[in-house]
């Protein structure tokens, strides 16, 4: 197909030079450029010659097409598309943030813009290309104006053009009155302009009624009474569309719970095809819903339909994968008992999902809950696999819990392996992300260190807490005071007397004294231990 843009949009290029022919004989140009004369070898004839200068075709220099032909227009959807070639490559594979939807705007007087100023003819496709293209980045009322324009020159809309300005309506309006009257009006315009509405007009209604309050809850079953008559079938972004409006975010958990269970009743089963760009987000806002009621019965309903037929292929990119999957195993941890959360832990990780460090924070507790810290180790070893060692709050958890309690021998042992390892990190300097020690890791630290028995590991500890200018706690002084007396140290006891007071902690006197009463102390140790007293 030839550019229709015609020679004016695409600029002058410079006629390339004629090239010789491969093959033939090299012609030079005679003085008047017009012909040129060559002897053939073999007969006397002069024969002569027009010269011709190979032209190249030009191109458009927005779709790169060639230009043969003008036409009623070209491809402002392409132009659109080059417009925001470069944000799609940003975020390919990347979540949507704020920063890149702000990104997304229409300029004044773009590409566009331009080119459709400068077409002879303008047809409904090249203003409905306009228009949606308004929609998509955020000119919604210059789409309005270009509809209104549409109609005045005796044009009328098709069913995208419709669906795009009912997305553009509550954007336009501030009052949800006003907002449904506008949908109410561009309905009505489609049927006098006969023009049949599709699965995505009824769901684009939908998605504009979550943008009026509680005036859609009224309006939401009507639609899809109307929707049904018509014979449509809904799409997996139909029923999201109304979880959307009876399901907010601040109220997911008041009323109109029985919605998500009568949605579920209905589509249960069923085979679902992509037929909305909207579809993938059914499974990740259905288990919001089932995390913000703490129903693990419907989560496990909606986790039943993502396996019938295709319908995993509608869960979306990896990114919202990880978002349903994040909150179907929080509400496991939550509900379940721990048997069937590591019954779900094995199947689900790490070849559907690669949990965050909340994930695994979520996993520790539901430990805690169901009294199995004994498991902690071996969920250490899946932290470290997943990158998550370097989270500051995730690991400082884990050495909370290890430290909370004394187990058996064997359990204390493994605690204390960990925990010497958990160190080890906090000393790599060269780290890209560095642990900071903190007085709440030092002293997890210590204390599976001294439950363990690893007094001289203990000891090199407390020597960390004045390094890192840190103070260790009373508690953790009268726990490195008892494991002294278990190994009657005499010694020690005094060091942990100097160490005490040179953190001026309050301790330091009732440590004093349980020494002297505790402990045979040579009179070298009793000098000491009496000027510490005196001082304090």
């Amino acid at each position: 197909m030839g550019c229709a843009l015609g020679t004016d949009c695409c600029g002058d290029e410079p006629e390339p030079e004629p090239e010789p022919v491969r093959g033939t004989l090299k012609r030079e140009r005679t003085e008047s450029k017009s012909s040129m004369r060559l002897t053939k070898a073999l007969k006397g004839e002069p024969h002569a010659f027009k010269e011709k200068t190979f032209k190249k075709k030009r191109q458009c220099g927005v779709c790169k097409q060639s230009i043969e032909s003008l036409g009623s227009f070209c491809r402002v959807v392409c132009v659109l598309q080059g417009e925001e070639q470069e944000d799609v490559k940003r975020r390919k594979g990347m979540p949507q943030r704020a920063s890149d939807l702000l990104r997304l705007v229409w300029r004044e007087n773009n590409n566009a813009e331009r080119i459709f100023n400068m077409m002879p003819e303008r047809n409904r496709r090249s203003y409905g290309a306009l228009i949606r293209g308004m929609v998509k980045h955020g000119a919604y009322t210059k789409a309005f104006d270009t509809y209104t324009d549409l109609l005045n020159n005796r044009l009328t809309g098709d069913v995208h053009i419709f669906n795009a300005l009912i997305n553009a309506a509550p954007e336009v309006k501030e009052k949800y009155t006003e907002k449904w009257d506008l949908i109410v009006d561009l309905l009505k315009q489609m049927a006098e302009q006969k023009v049949k509405p599709d699965l995505l007009t009824f769901n684009s209604v939908l998605k504009a009624l979550r943008r009026c309050g509680s005036l859609a809850r009224t309006q939401a079953f009507p639609v899809i009474n109307e929707m049904k008559a018509l014979g449509i079938a809904p799409s997996l972004a139909t029923y999201d569309h109304i979880l959307g409006i009876f399901y907010k975010a601040a109220t997911s958990a008041q009323g109109y719970t029985e919605i998500l269970q009568e949605v579920l009743s209905e589509i249960s089963g069923k085979s679902f095809t992509a037929q909305d760009p909207d579809d993938v987000q059914f499974f990740k806002d259905a288990m919001r819903i089932c995390l913000a009621t703490k129903d693990i019965e419907q989560a496990y309903r909606v986790h039943t339909l993502l396996g019938v037929g295709e319908n995993w292929k509608l869960l979306g990119d990896s990114y919202y994968q990880s978002i349903y999957y994040g909150r179907f195993f929080n509400l496991l941890c939550m509900m379940e008992h721990i048997d069937v959360v590591l019954k779900w832990y094995k199947e689900l990780i790490p070849s559907l999902y690669y949990p965050n460090s909340q994930g695994m924070r979520d996993l520790l507790q539901a430990l805690d809950t169901d009294n199995r810290l004994d498991l902690i180790p071996q969920i250490w070893k899946d932290i470290k696999r997943m990158g998550h060692d370097n989270k500051t709050e995730l690991v400082e958890e884990m050495l909370s819990l290890m430290a909370r309690e004394k187990q058996s021998p064997e359990v204390q042992q493994s605690f204390a392996d960990c925990a010497l390892e958990v160190k080890a990190l906090y000393m790599q300097s060269d780290r890209r992300v560095p642990l900071n020690w903190s007085a709440s890791s030092l002293s997890s630290i210590t204390s599976v260190l001294l439950e363990a028995e690893k007094t001289q590991q203990a000891w090199e500890m407390l020597q960390l807490f004045k390094l890192n200018n840190r103070v260790p706690s009373e508690s953790l002084m009268h726990q490195f005071l008892a494991s002294i007396k278990a190994s009657n140290n005499a010694q020690q006891a005094v060091e942990l007397v100097q160490t005490s007071a040179g953190f001026c902690l309050p301790v330091t006197r009732s440590l004093i004294e349980s020494i002297q009463q505790d402990f045979d102390l040579t009179e070298e140790q009793s000098k000491r231990t009496t000027f510490r007293q005196a001082n304090n």
